[in-house]
């Protein structure tokens, strides 16, 4: 594996990411921000953020297995969120612990929370993007 995670000491542990990320590995994967969209084009979720979180975060699972990678490689995650307001965390924690039991993994990477007026398409709702590190 090419990446650790760490939480150093004097940073506060957070539980749905750590603070930091060493990568050791040879090669950059770069994922474009991942949508709700399913693999026919269409909405997953529409008007639904726990929905849609979970279907960009299987989203990005699938772009990271077609190059040979999985979360695991993931070394900083960021998420954009339409409108943003700290009452929609629970739906977001919603979204990632149902992917993160579809998927069969827990994404802990270091991580960006944005809130951004809008997204490419006004019923989506979520964006993730990616940097990872594979050998």
């Amino acid at each position: 594996m090419a990446i650790t995670l760490t939480n150093p000491a004097g940073l506060p542990e957070i539980d749905v990411y750590r603070q930091v990320s060493v990568a050791t590995g040879s090669k950059l994967v770069f994922v474009a921000g991942q949508v709700a969209w399913g693999a026919d084009g269409v909405t997953v979720g529409e008007g639904d953020l726990a929905a849609q979180v979970e279907q960009c975060y299987v989203n990005v699972a699938t772009a990271l297995a077609g190059v040979g990678a999985s979360f695991d490689d993931v070394a900083k995650l960021n998420v954009h969120v339409v409108d943003w307001t700290p009452d929609k965390m629970p739906l977001l924690l919603e979204g990632i612990s149902r992917a993160s039991a579809r998927l069969g993994a827990t994404p802990v990477p270091p991580a960006t929370l944005l809130g951004v007026a809008a997204l490419d398409v006004p019923e989506h709702l979520v964006e993730v993007e990616v940097t990872a590190v594979i050998d």
